[in-house]
This record gives structure tokens, C-alpha cells and sequence, in this order.
């Protein structure tokens, strides 16, 4: 028997613009350079993990835009394609989620620290910042795994 699918596995070209899961990218571009631009703004102590959020922020945006090309090209039409887009998205979210909690423990950590003067309170606040675009991205690549699976699954 022959498959149903004509190779219209995932869209390409201009149709990634129109599609539900896809529609995810430019937020997860926002958000996670957002990221990637407070924590690199914020001054870091020896011994401060951030170096976890950095690599996780500049690995899903460098990843989210590559996958977008792949996209946009119509480099994605083979089969394997929908199973590879939930895996991708799966693990930049439990990557975001991962850097989303050390960040909102380091934020509140230096919590204490931040009335003693203006400088480390403007830090503070770049780190509440941060931990909010942190988690709104955790959010979006969550979603678009949800929903990319939704439609692996359809396929």
C-alpha cells in the first residue's frame, strides 16, 4: 500500500510562516537572544555557573537558526524530518528549563546582595530580566515540541 503523505511531511519556503509549531521560531530567536544578551551584559563572579545559560542560550539560538534555514530551504522533506524537529526542540527546552533554574537561583541568591549599591542593583535587575526571557523561552521551545509532535504524529 502506498503512504498517504506526498512528501508534504513539514512546510517549507514561505509556508513555515503559516503552520502552528513553526510560527514558534521568531519568538524563540527573540526571546533566546534576549537571554544570551542580559547574561552576557551582567557582571559574573568566579564562582557563578552562568557559563551553563550562556552555552545554552548561544547553542538553541545558533540551533533555532539552522533549523529555520533548513526550513526555509525545503531541506526538510525527508521522512525523518518530523521525528528530528520533536527531538530538537525536546532538548533545547529541557536545556532552557536546566539553564532557567540556575538562573533564577543565582538571581535570587544575589538578591541579598543587591541594596548595597546602585551597581549591583542595576546586575540584579539585567538577572530578573534574563530570568524572565529564560522561562518565556523555555515556554516557546516546550510548545513547539508539543506541537511539532501533534503533527509527527499526524504524519
Amino acid at each position: 500500500m502506498a503512504s498517504t503523505s506526498t512528501g508534504d511531511v513539514l512546510p517549507s519556503g514561505g509556508k513555515i510562516f503559516s503552520t502552528v509549531p513553526d510560527l514558534f521560531f521568531l519568538p524563540e530567536f527573540v526571546f533566546g537572544g534576549l537571554v544570551w544578551i542580559l547574561v552576557a551584559s551582567t557582571k559574573i563572579p568566579d564562582t557563578n555557573p552562568l557559563g551553563w545559560v550562556m552555552f545554552v542560550s548561544v547553542f538553541c539560538f545558533i540551533g533555532t537558526t539552522l533549523w529555520f534555514f533548513f526550513f526555509l530551504c525545503g531541506a526538510n522533506q525527508s521522512s525523518i524530518w518530523p521525528g528530528l524537529d520533536v527531538a530538537y526542540h525536546f532538548v533545547a527546552s529541557v536545556f532552557y528549563l536546566s539553564a532557567s533554574v540556575i538562573l533564577a537561583y543565582i538571581t535570587f541568591r544575589t538578591a541579598n546582595f543587591a541594596s548595597i549599591s546602585d551597581e549591583l542593583l542595576k546586575i540584579y535587575r539585567l538577572d530578573i530580566s534574563a530570568v524572565v526571557m529564560s522561562y518565556l523561552a523555555t515556554l516557546l521551545y516546550f510548545l513547539h515540541t508539543i506541537f511539532s509532535g501533534i503533527r509527527w504524529k499526524r504524519s
